[in-house]
């Protein structure tokens, strides 16, 4: 669970981002799934943009994403939202304690 000065940093560093998953038409399928957990393997803070043709409310398909990644929410902002999970093996970002 991340704290509020965790999330703070997060959103800081997320702000200049930009979207490398995104949420079409067909909602949240395996091949959205599978990018997603490849980036975010690899990058630890991802950006998520759901499109306007999207079946599903922008934070409820950012939520069902971040649980089926098993990664944090830690914004949603419009159809935008930052996800963040550690990579144990090689973590890239320190967060604050």
């Amino acid at each position: 669970m991340l704290t509020s000065k965790q999330k703070r940093y997060l959103k800081s560093l997320g702000s200049v981002l930009d979207s490398v998953v995104q949420i079409g038409k067909a909602g949240i399928n395996p091949s959205v799934v599978d990018g997603a957990e490849a980036v975010i393997a690899a990058r630890e803070l991802i950006k998520v943009r759901v499109l306007k043709n999207s079946p599903a409310e922008p934070r409820e398909a950012i939520e069902m994403l971040s649980r089926t990644v098993q990664a944090e929410l830690v914004q949603v902002i419009g159809r935008n939202g930052l996800l963040y999970r550690r990579n144990e093996e090689k973590p890239k970002i320190q967060l604050p304690e």
